[in-house]
């Protein structure tokens, strides 16, 4: 090993699951052993490993580490001051390796965001109970630090909102459909030949875990328990290249969109597709990058960018955990202790927003006044509206609406009028716009 410039003690890890982020927390260690001694105050080793296949080729040197086919077992060695649990899965071996090196006070880092947005309140007191820490940087938005920024970066702001893409596959899979004039489908198995999507891509595309990020991040930001189950999720299945289309047509952008805000109302979490203006930050965002955008009181608007997933940003935001860790720095789970988190009251309806519409009418004389007389009745308002070509078939017109700020019940509304009027040749699209 590399002579470190410290003389305390080593901090030893045992790392649970060697998949691409686990091999890459192994690099950075074998690779950069002084760097982090320096920049640490003591050496960071490694001593134990676990994983499902003990001699399956790495690319690292793993021969140096004791092997456990236990990660419980891992997290109970005496030789293990930090497990890293980087296995996935909410629960299973990941959780039951967790909650026991926690019950015996070892600090435990992870990037499992599963598990924190099931299981994270009981992970919290119980890590605390023992005087231990729980961090899991990598679990939100890959190499960038977002959890740092809220948790110590803006400590002394009241946060107004959270937002942000947070799967970089969605992201990929739009920004391929609108630059290459591709369908979901076709830019879908791409994706999955590429290795992007996860063994249940409804995982990606059905918004599931960007919103598990989500909720993790409202959690520190609103001082409230984790609320996943209360998470509005929408995935982007549903979006179709004329959407992309007519959306750029009008200056937006569409985006697989987090946002969280607490209001009167009670706290708002939602991950759905969303029409962003084409030129703020969030609609210029390409592939598979990440973006957050956290609004505090005092600081304003601080917009975080980067590498979203990956070996080496994954593995960084893990090392970053550790190396706090080895410094002594001790933060709460989620930013304040436990037992002050809040359960969130749910709210009720989101706040008001303008929104897209897409609609097919059959070519009927004032079928356009009455889709019209649908929104006026439930009380909504049209900033703008569009009448295109006729499609393939002659007997129908694409339609195209961008109505003022209404809330979702009153579209809703609308929508249900709309179905009476029996001019519709087909469902009508209805894609909230955020202005971010």
């Amino acid at each position: 090993m590399p002579k470190s410039t410290s003389s305390q003690a080593p901090l030893r890890l045992g790392i649970a699951g060697l998949g691409t982020v686990g091999v890459g927390v192994i690099k950075i260690i074998q690779r950069k052993a002084n760097l982090i001694a320096e920049r640490s105050g003591r050496p960071v080793v490694i001593t134990a490993v676990s994983a499902r296949s003990r001699d399956k080729d790495r690319g690292v040197d793993i021969s140096g580490y004791a092997w456990e086919d236990d990660p419980v077992a891992l997290a109970l060695r005496d030789d293990v001051d930090v497990f890293v649990e980087l296995m996935g899965g909410s629960d299973g071996p990941a959780k039951a390796a967790t909650e026991a090196a926690l019950a015996v006070g070892k600090d435990v880092v992870t990037a499992n965001k599963a598990m924190l947005a099931h299981h994270g309140q009981m992970l919290a007191e119980k890590a605390e109970a023992k005087g231990a820490v729980l961090r899991y940087e990598a679990a939100v938005a890959g190499g960038i630090p977002v959890i740092k920024a809220l948790t110590e970066g803006l400590a002394g702001n009241r946060i107004e909102r959270i937002a942000g893409v947070m799967n970089g596959t969605c992201n990929y899979i739009l920004t391929r459909m609108e630059n290459e004039g591709l369908t979901y489908d076709e830019v879908f198995a791409a994706a999955k030949a590429l290795g992007y999507l996860e063994a249940d891509p409804t995982l990606d595309v059905g918004g599931i875990d960007a919103g598990h990020k989500l909720a993790l991040l409202a959690a520190i930001g609103f001082g409230t328990q984790v609320d996943f189950d209360n998470m509005v999720l929408e995935g982007i299945e549903r979006i179709t290249i004329e959407d992309i289309r007519h959306a750029a047509d009008m200056g937006y952008r569409i985006k697989l969109l987090g946002v969280a805000q607490m209001t009167g109302r009670g706290l708002e979490q939602r991950m759905t597709p969303c029409l962003v203006p084409a030129l703020s930050p969030l609609g210029q965002l390409e592939n598979a990058t990440n973006m957050v955008v956290l609004e505090g009181d005092e600081v304003g608007q601080i917009v975080l960018r980067g590498a979203g997933a990956g070996e080496g940003p994954t593995a960084s935001a893990v090392m970053s955990d550790v190396l706090d860790i080895a410094r002594g720095i001790r933060i709460p789970t989620f930013g304040v202790p436990a037992a002050a988190l809040e359960k969130a009251t749910p709210a009720v309806a989101a706040t008001p927003a303008p929104f897209y519409l897409r609609m097919s009418l059959l070519d009927k004389p004032g079928a356009l006044a009455k889709i019209a007389a649908a929104l006026g009745d439930a009380g909504v308002s049209i900033d703008r509206m569009r009448q295109y070509g006729q499609d393939a078939n002659p007997e129908v017109a694409p339609v195209l609406i961008v109505t003022d700020a209404t809330s979702r019940a009153s579209l809703d509304a609308a929508l249900e009028g709309m179905k009476a009027t029996a001019v519709l040749a087909s469902e009508p699209v209805a894609i909230r716009i955020e202005n971010v």
